[in-house]
């Protein structure tokens, strides 16, 4: 049974898009969704600087549609459904609506693109901030966000959770860390994933209620709670919810792991989503499809683990 999961910001380097645009048609294809999205993402992808795409407004539909261009060109290799399953992590869920068939590629571009200047607009109205806790004992990390009156804007594994809330309240949890915890202070505009957000999530919810999502292809795993969804409609209500709402990535992998998933691919630009999966799904084969040097495996991945029966749960 085969994964094919979106990453969410931050992934983003600087010329990571540039391996694409050497691929016939990838040029016009990603002028379409600049288009769509309206932001050069051709000159994002391969020339602009870390600065530059870190910033909300670009990062966002720059990943999008490099989850776009990756998948499309390996469904064009394959025949039938590329996976078993669809996820994508915070922004990565967008990405997940394209590849999925609950929107197109253009819409989902254009719901991107609103959902990005929204929250560069909602983060720009009090500073706020994120930080990683990485290890310590959960609960003890949970209450120690809370009693910071922070919010755990995502659980990405067991050993990993992002609070998010006021800079000084940030900054007095990275001073003051849990037990056995490290909190490492991110690079970024806002406090994502919390009430902060509610301004891009009711922005978000005007535009989306103008779509007419398809239901997938496949089941997707959302960042809700981690379940499968089957309803196009409900999975975009769920998107547009999740703006303001943790996301729960942890609940993801385990749903993988309960489906009996045994491998999973990561597209472009992959790394952060198959480390996670690395150390938290143990024995699965990970494919990060970052560049078409990637596809073959990719391919091989496809053949042997689509449609496969479950792994057998461990004795």
């Amino acid at each position: 049974m085969l994964v094919i999961v979106s990453p969410g910001q931050g992934a983003q380097k600087p010329g990571f898009l540039s391996p694409w645009l050497e691929r016939p048609g990838v040029p016009e294809r990603l002028a379409e969704l600049s288009e769509a999205a309206g932001l050069d993402l051709a000159l994002h992808g391969t020339q602009s600087d870390a600065d530059t795409i870190r910033d909300t407004a670009v990062a966002q539909p720059l990943l999008v549609a490099a989850g776009i261009l990756a998948h499309e060109a390996l469904a064009s290799e394959v025949e039938g459904p590329t996976a078993d399953l669809l996820a994508g992590h915070s922004v990565g869920e967008v990405t997940t609506t394209a590849l999925a068939g609950v929107l197109s590629a253009t819409e989902a571009m254009r719901l991107v693109a609103v959902r990005a200047r929204a929250m560069a607009e909602a983060a720009a109205v009090e500073p706020t901030s994120m930080a990683a806790v990485v290890g310590g004992d959960r609960t003890e990390v949970l209450a120690a966000i809370a009693a910071h009156g922070l919010t755990p804007a995502n659980l990405n594994s067991a050993a990993q959770v992002v609070a998010a809330g006021a800079v000084d309240a940030v900054a007095a949890l990275v001073a003051e860390p849990p037990t056995r915890a490290r909190v490492i202070p991110l690079q970024v505009a806002g406090a994502f994933h919390t009430r902060y957000m509610a301004p891009a999530r009711n922005a978000l919810a005007a535009v989306a209620a103008e779509l007419t999502p398809a239901d997938p292809r496949v089941p997707l795993v959302t960042n809700a709670d981690g379940r499968l969804v089957t309803s196009g409609a409900e999975y975009l209500d769920l998107l547009v919810a999740q703006v303001a709402s943790p996301v729960d990535w942890a609940a993801c992998m385990a749903t993988f792991r309960d489906q009996g998933v045994t491998a999973l691919i990561e597209v472009a630009p992959a790394g952060t989503l198959t480390g996670l999966a690395k150390r938290e799904l143990k024995g699965i084969e990970l494919v990060g499809l970052s560049t078409p040097e990637d596809l073959d495996a990719a391919r091989d991945l496809v053949a042997r683990h689509r449609g496969a029966a479950p792994a057998p749960a461990a004795a």
